[in-house]
């Protein structure tokens, strides 16, 4: 029996000699990671209502309180002037502050109208505020969950950040720190980076850089900016990063100093402003504050009025700040808290009054960390972890303080907030602008505080004539215009900024001097005078009063005795006090010449109390109509003719203007 034995073929041989491959499973498709959303959802739960909570806080009543200042007037009237004027101030421009901070101002109302949407343009820069501190809330969280801070923890630094009296009493103000705050914050976030350390730390220096051209005084944050970019810097790369962002830093710098090269201003010289000029003025000739121990100086009035405000967050803050130079991970923020606080102290150094706000977002921050911290070491324990005594005992001490501090917060806050959300601590100025507007002839020159200057150009009085008392001494333009000083207004818009800053002027001194009060509103530090200046000076202008209330007094006399005349013993009286408008004597004099008439007791108008008294209800009681009554009234002339004469049941009411001729009872 023979076998077959079968041979391969020549494919068969092909096959076996191929290398042979892995037997692998079959290939499945790889799962997609989670989207944006899912990442980062659970910190929007978070944040969107803590940026929420932060708009609506800021954004109720902002109107209403804290009362228009200086400063913020001064911000805003720059911003409008870029945006309407093509200049970088209403005034001339003497580097002061670089204009980085007004410019993104003006940027933000040009592109959501603003100025358009208020009849009061601070409101406009307040809106603005209100942008930059809710973005500034929100970076305030990333940079507490970039440094470890829980959710919770992470909303509590931006809640304290948001809410509290002292960060609201100046987040609504329009002041450049506001503006420079998010890019400060922005810059810490992103000298974190860790992926993509070489952009992050180029935008961390553009930020900071940005944030230094919007108020000079953040460059006190670069020692510790430069130290937390070091600490997390890349070893292999650090020389290259860290050079590239110094370099970049620079160059931000720089621009501001050629701005002041192309125009010819960076070195003093005659008839010019300089850089190098306004440099010196916020570094060594400015006026010191003072002592916090002498309670009559600008340091213990500034420190006061942030102890008033927000007594719990300036304790707390302060212990956080100590406390978080023993925590590694927030040691460079509270070291430079710490020498922040201590600058505040230096011999012979000006502190001005929004400084605080520079320290706010990093007081909310640490008072956060320390206390995420404390709570984390408390559970750890319970967890059975192990831990030294001085830190059990420091947890727990410092979470019982911050329970206190609640306490004592909750009724605090609850009377600051409702302060802010109820009261209309502004009333008082827009009263005064309203009487200035509708009053006050448009071609007259006007001292005013810089925070009704937008306000009273768009009424229609003349930019040249609007001076804001800050620059009638100090401005050599406005000098040119006004060669008799003071002497070349005609009315004085008197606020608690004229009567403390202006104090200092002698021009602002001798316009309060040598003028009257012609409408007063409000009281104490939110009231506002509009006085009418008398060129002549102080002793003239005493004599001028007197001399026109003598007058008045005796013609109000004489035609108190005039049978025709039908008043109560009251109007008899404020007839021979000199009371009444020196034309409203002359006119109710002529009437009564006509046919007998009666005038009710005349009530001042708003703000016009201390006033002579200008409008008044007259019926007629004789054979005249009082159709006759107001056609005898509009026959009058211009220098008599009452601005306005309304019916009034079976009389009239007649309103003279607020501005008599000079000479009516002389003539």
């Amino acid at each position: 029996m023979t076998s077959t034995l079968n041979r391969p073929t020549a494919v068969d041989d092909r096959i076996a000699s191929a290398p042979r491959r892995p037997v692998t499973a079959p290939e499945q498709t790889p799962e997609r990671s989670p989207g944006w959303l899912r990442r980062h959802g659970a910190g929007l739960v978070w944040l969107l209502p803590l940026m929420a909570i932060a708009a609506v806080v800021q954004a109720f009543n902002m109107a209403g309180s804290p009362q228009r200042i200086d400063d913020e007037g001064t911000y805003t009237a720059q911003a409008w002037a870029v945006q309407n004027l093509g200049e970088l101030a209403h005034y001339t421009y003497w580097y002061d502050h670089p204009p980085v901070g007004w410019l993104q101002i003006s940027a933000y109302t040009a592109l959501t109208g603003a100025f358009e949407r208020y009849d009061v343009a601070v409101l406009a820069g307040r809106e603005a505020m209100l942008a930059f501190t809710v973005v500034a809330v929100a970076l305030l969280w990333l940079l507490a969950r970039k440094l470890g801070l829980s959710r919770p923890a992470a909303a509590v630094a931006g809640l304290v950040f948001a809410v509290s009296p002292l960060a609201l009493q100046f987040h609504r103000t329009v002041y450049l720190d506001n503006v420079a705050t998010p890019w400060l914050l922005a810059a810490f976030v992103f000298a974190l980076s860790k992926r993509y350390q070489l952009a992050g730390f180029a935008a961390a220096s553009v930020s900071f850089g940005i944030a230094v051209l919007s108020k000079e005084t953040y460059l006190l944050a670069l020692p510790f900016l430069a130290w937390m970019m070091w600490r997390g810097a890349d070893r292999s790369t650090r020389r290259y990063t860290l050079s590239i962002a110094g370099s970049l830093l620079v160059l931000v710098g720089l621009a501001y100093v050629a701005l002041a090269a192309v125009k010819g201003e960076l070195l003093p010289g005659a008839g010019r402003v300089s850089l190098l000029e306004g440099v010196q003025f916020q570094l060594a000739t400015r006026e010191a504050s003072g002592s916090v121990f002498d309670t009559g100086s600008l340091f213990f009035a500034t420190v006061s009025q942030w102890w008033q405000l927000d007594q719990v967050l300036i304790v707390v803050g302060t212990l956080a700040s100590v406390v978080g130079l023993f925590m590694k991970r927030v040691r460079p923020i509270a070291v430079m808290m710490v020498f922040l606080i201590a600058f505040m102290f230096r011999p012979g150094g000006y502190l001005p009054v929004p400084y605080v706000i520079m320290l706010l977002p990093f007081a909310a921050l640490l008072i956060a960390a320390v206390t995420d911290a404390a709570v984390k070491s408390v559970r750890a324990r319970r967890a059975g972890a192990v831990s030294t005594a001085a830190v059990r005992t420091g947890s727990v001490t410092w979470i019982a303080l911050t329970v206190a501090a609640v306490v004592a917060l909750v009724p605090l806050w609850a009377v600051q907030l409702r302060g802010f959300l109820d009261s209309d601590l502004d009333a008082p100025m827009r009263n005064a602008e309203t009487w200035v507007e509708t009053n006050v002839p448009k071609d007259s020159r006007l001292l005013v505080d810089d925070a009704v200057w937008v306000d009273l150009v768009r009424a229609g009085f003349a930019r040249d004539n609007v001076i804001w008392f800050y620059k009638i001494d100090t401005d050599g333009a406005v000098q040119a215009q006004s060669p008799n000083g003071w002497r070349d207004s005609d009315y004085l818009f008197e606020t608690e900024s004229v009567r403390t800053s202006g104090a200092g002027s002698p021009d602002v001194r001798s316009a309060l001097e040598s003028s009257t009060v012609v409408a007063s509103f409000g009281e104490g530090d939110q009231q506002v005078n509009v006085r009418r200046i008398d060129s002549d000076g102080a002793a003239e202008a005493q004599r001028s009063a007197d001399a026109a209330a003598s007058a008045r007094s005796a013609a109000g006399a004489e035609l108190a005795e005039n049978p025709s005349l039908q008043v109560s013993s009251t109007f008899d009286q404020a007839l021979r006090d000199g009371r009444l408008d020196p034309r409203a004597l002359i006119v109710l004099g002529q009437l009564a010449a006509v046919a007998p008439i009666s005038v009710a007791d005349p009530a001042a108008l708003p703000g016009e109390q201390e006033a002579v008294f200008r409008q008044f209800d007259v019926t007629p009681q004789g054979g005249e109509t009082v159709a006759q009554l107001d056609t005898l009234l509009r026959g009058l002339g211009d220098t008599y003719e009452p601005a306005s004469i309304e019916p009034l049941g079976d009389g009239l009411r007649i309103t003279f203007s607020a501005v008599a001729p000079s000479g009516v009872l002389s003539d």
